[in-house]
This record gives structure tokens, sequence and C-alpha cells, in this order.
């Protein structure tokens, strides 16, 4: 099972960010960025800080991609 973060990459786009805008707001290394790019798991600590910094919520950045 794998996740998607296309709606936070939609967000991003909305907002006039890029993924190292996002990286520098919230303080994220580029490794996370990386593995959300890969579609791998982040901690809820990860999206809790990225949630709060764009006003969004957990189920308006990811979805489960099920294969």
């Amino acid at each position: 099972m794998k996740v998607s973060y296309n709606e936070l990459w939609k967000i991003l786009i909305d907002k006039n960010m890029n993924k190292k805008d996002l990286a520098e707001k919230v303080s994220l290394a580029p490794a996370t960025i990386a593995k959300m790019g890969r579609g791998e798991f982040v901690s809820m600590e990860i999206l809790y800080r990225i949630g709060k910094k764009l006003d969004v919520d957990f189920a308006d950045m990811v979805s489960i991609v099920n294969g």
C-alpha cells in the first residue's frame, strides 16, 4: 500500500509555493520531501506540522493508493 500526496502538491500550486518553500516553511529535511515525492509514509507529526502551516486537514493532503 502506498500513499499519494498529489492533493498536497495541488495545494502548493494554489498557494504559489514549491516543495522547497514548503520545506523551509515547515522545517522539513530534503529527505522527507523526497519520501513524499515517492509516495512513502511520513510521520503524523510531519503531516500535522504541514497542516497547521497551510491551514489544511490530513484528508486534504493525503490519500491511500491501493496496489
